[in-house]
């Protein structure tokens, strides 16, 4: 059994990790004009980071009693992953000169010039989420992307995510730990994989729209073999009326406009069983831009009204 200490020794040394690794690409991310300075001086301020920590430290806390009260497994040590942690920092910090000039010059929508033959997939999806490179449309942004996230959340996605964890558990225990649970926009499957972890008898199936993606996630969930991967929209799931028991969503709807947000709002409607269950993991902006979307009240309000739809079911 994971002892308290143990686990508290672990999680600070990941967020001390991409602490260091959050601070650096500040330093180098900074604004090479003083214009650029004046301009980010005039949005809404962000939360500090003794705030960003005390919030960090809040939920490890609540992590930290998930895993005693046996709600899910703890994560692996962080001595586990040190080949793959250095491995990621080292691609992480050769890419990020790119992202910074391209934050630089707002290139925000230069995915489309970079692959004319992605057509098909949505105009909102052809764009540079967060200046990526390559948006989520290559090999190369896969084998990034979850370095990427951990180092904006200072090593706290992974906890975060978790937190998606206990309405499952206590969906599944309805069910006897069986069911049809589809991701949407599942991306790598790091979460996919942490719901396999603790619920094995699951019927998994992830969807994303990036084949680049649903490539590596095939790689992290090499280790659960009955898992499905699908290429689609959350807005256009390729999936048959009332047949899924359980839906996961983990950051993807303040990605997409709103009328986006509303198509997702009801295929999800379209496909849940009667009593089926809907869990949203996601993250809210202060400020709108080109690069993201705004996570209004009006949002949540909608999507909490939607839920409650489906409760009624």
């Amino acid at each position: 059994m994971l002892s308290r200490s143990t686990y508290f020794a672990m999680q600070n040394a990941r967020i001390a990790w991409f602490l260091g690794q959050y601070l650096v690409s500040n330093r180098l991310s900074r604004p090479a004009d003083a214009s650029s300075r004046r301009s980010a001086s005039r949005r809404r301020p962000s939360p500090t980071l003794a705030e960003l920590l005390q919030d960090i430290a809040a939920l490890l806390r609540k992590d930290w009693q998930n895993i005693r009260d046996g709600v899910y497994r703890a994560p692996p040590p962080i001595s586990d992953e040190a080949g793959r942690l250095l491995a990621d920092a080292l691609r992480y910090f050769r890419d990020l000169p790119a992202v910074t000039a391209r934050r630089r010059r707002n290139g925000y929508d230069e995915v489309p010039r970079m692959a004319p033959g992605v057509a098909p997939l949505p105009d909102y999806y052809l764009r540079n989420f967060h200046y990526q490179t390559d948006g989520y449309l290559s090999d190369h942004s896969a084998r990034l992307y979850d370095q990427q996230v951990e180092v904006l959340f200072i090593g706290s996605a992974d906890a975060m995510r978790r937190q998606a964890l206990p309405p499952i558990a206590s969906f599944m225990r309805r069910r006897h730990g069986r069911g049809v649970h589809v991701d949407v926009a599942c991306g790598t499957g790091r979460f996919l994989g942490s719901v396999l972890d603790n619920f094995p008898r699951l019927h998994a199936i992830g969807v994303d729209l990036s084949l680049p993606y649903l490539a590596e996630a095939a790689r992290v969930l090499r280790p659960h073999p009955g898992t499905s991967l699908m290429q689609g929209a959350a807005e256009a799931l390729p999936l048959s009326d009332s047949s899924v028991d359980l839906l996961t969503c983990v950051y993807l709807l303040h990605e997409v406009p709103r009328d986006i947000r509303q198509g997702i709002a009801r295929e999800f409607a379209r496909v849940l069983r009667p009593g089926g269950r809907v869990v949203i993991v996601d993250s809210c902006k202060t400020a709108t831009g080109q690069p993201g979307i705004v996570c209004s009240r009006r949002f949540r309000s909608r999507f909490t009204s939607l839920l409650c739809r489906l409760r009624r079911h």
